[in-house]
């Protein structure tokens, strides 16, 4: 299957492009760059060839000869998409649905959209795909819109398949230290403590960079008809986590490391996640990954390359630093295009 993959440069995409093609598939991937710094170790033996192109630019052309598309390249993450709300929605949603309306248009029939367990925000209990989503930022706003516009696209001749992902964690690449359990990682080497600013209530659920690459190839790989217009969360149910609890099992990991936490956070987003749903309609999947043994991956690859604090500090592994940077010295402009002048 030739697959066309957004975010190819990405903290996901990095792992997931290698994968795929070991698993057969011709891939080619779409990225436009922002996070090109930002390489932390040597991880992959392999990459695929990458468009320097930015999502809202794809034409006609770019999709030819494609079958699939697995669309990840958006603003990640909620401080970024607070840093520029509307511009959050030009990609994230817009930018989104015209792919999808790009790939139905010229009868790319399969369609995987990496969305977030972070639709859910607010909730009592545990949900699942059929609770209500609460989001509560533009990041996760548009993640709901794009699942109903999308969704809204599906028929004989399109199926999209939405992957609701847990939150991320493990070793890529294309490093983040701004998701919890890889920045408590990162704070746990470089500082010998993590001094939490809240008490850690609110739950989260988890899920392994590479579980969640697994989730879509094992999508792609499906009969059509299973995946035909579904929702999946992306995790496993013994994997949801007090903050607190991330907090003391990185601490474990880290021997020597201290821990401690604050008082009660203004930030209420809180939820917990059943994941039964998704090996019903991919039967064997299940997660490779807990938390504790993403802690020691994150802890050997610390150490195998002597990583100082310069490095976990450097804004090209924080999504927000990175942009706010290219932002800072023009090499992007207002509406996040490079500005060929200067970039």
């Amino acid at each position: 299957m030739r697959v066309l993959v957004t975010g190819t440069e990405g903290y996901l995409g990095s792992l997931l492009a290698p994968l795929l093609m070991a698993r057969g598939h011709d891939v080619v991937g779409v990225d436009t760059g922002f996070y090109k710094e930002g390489w932390l170790f040597r991880g992959t033996d392999r990459s695929a060839y990458t468009l320097d192109k930015d999502i809202r630019a794809l034409d006609a052309a770019d999709l030819e000869g494609v079958d699939a598309i697995v669309h990840m390249a958006e603003l990640s993450n909620d401080p970024v998409g607070e840093l520029s709300p509307t511009i959050t929605y030009e990609i994230n949603h817009q930018g989104s649905v015209r792919l999808a309306q790009l790939a139905k248009e010229q009868g790319i029939t399969r369609f995987i959209y990496t969305s977030s367990c972070s639709v859910y925000g607010v909730a009592s209990g545990t949900v699942d795909e059929g609770s209500p989503v609460d989001p509560q930022t533009a990041y996760a706003e548009c993640k709901a819109m794009v699942e109903r516009d999308v969704g809204a696209l599906a028929g004989d001749d399109f199926s999209p398949t939405f992957l609701r992902n847990a939150t991320a964690f493990g070793a890529s690449p294309r490093m983040r230290f701004d998701i919890v359990l890889n920045n408590l990682a990162g704070l746990a080497w470089t500082t010998g403590e993590i001094a939490m600013t809240s008490d850690g209530t609110p739950w989260r659920p988890l899920v392994h960079a590479l579980d969640i690459g697994k989730a879509i190839a094992m999508a792609l790989e499906a009969p059509r008809e299973r995946v035909h217009g579904e929702v999946l969360n992306v995790g496993a149910t013994e994997q949801n986590y007090r903050v607190r609890e991330v907090a003391e099992i990185v601490g474990d990991v880290f021997t020597g490391c201290k821990v401690s936490f604050g008082e009660p956070s203004t930030d209420n987003r809180s939820y917990r996640v059943t994941f039964d749903k998704i090996r019903d309609v991919l039967p064997g999947y299940e997660c490779d990954w807990d938390a504790r043994r993403g802690a020691q991956q994150l802890h050997d690859v610390f150490r195998r390359i002597d990583m100082p604090a310069a490095t976990f500090e450097y804004r090209a592994y924080t999504r927000l630093k990175q942009l706010q940077h290219l932002l800072r010295t023009r090499q992007i402009d207002e509406h996040f295009f490079w500005d060929e002048g200067r970039g």
